[in-house]
């Protein structure tokens, strides 16, 4: 229970990639944390394979200050959420506060459109390879990194890879040593 008392948010939208959404919800459940499904609305949605997630809340309901940290699964999810400033700007916000985020394939298009990219290290799906680099990032082809508050997971068969990385940057962030 490495991580109780400590609240994540995970966003969420219709097409959401199941498992990227589900197993760092669980594994971070595992671990002790309040984990908070947030999406536009708290009406159903469903994933990319067809998982129904009934969001806990809103985002614009969330307060960036009352968050340890954030998930941004990938799937068609965040291709949906970029497009609104209640998602970009609690990216931002959680960013400039240095708290813990957690990007995985197709979620660094929320990163980029909260313009937090510029001068880290990225991966995520090899779809979003060029929008990292032309949004300023450097792309790195490895399973999982930490680079700062931000931690990255390219894609679904390295969704191990990724929660070793979250878990264990939001315990040092937790024990201060981040």
């Amino acid at each position: 229970m490495r991580l109780k008392n400590t609240r994540i948010a995970i966003l969420c939208a219709e097409g959401v990639e199941d498992l990227e959404f589900f197993v760092p919800f669980m594994r971070l459940q595992e671990e002790g944390a309040e984990v908070i499904s947030a999406g536009l609305t708290t009406n159903p949605i469903h994933g990319k394979g067809g998982l129904k997630i009934e969001p806990d809340a809103a985002i614009r309901d969330l307060a960036h200050h009352t968050l340890d940290g954030l998930v941004i699964p990938g799937g068609w999810a965040p291709d949906k959420l970029r497009r609104h400033e209640e998602a970009t700007g609690l990216v931002r916000s959680l960013h400039r506060d240095g708290k813990i985020i957690g990007i995985i394939c197709h979620g660094g298009l929320v990163a980029i459109s909260a313009g937090i990219v510029r001068g880290r290290q990225a991966t995520g799906s090899l779809g979003i390879k060029d929008d990292l680099i032309n949004a300023g990032a450097t792309w790195v082809d490895v399973p999982a990194l930490r680079d700062g508050n931000l931690v990255w997971g390219r894609v679904v068969a390295d969704i191990p890879a990724f929660c070793r990385e979250l878990v264990a940057m939001l315990v040092a962030a937790k024990d201060g040593r981040v």
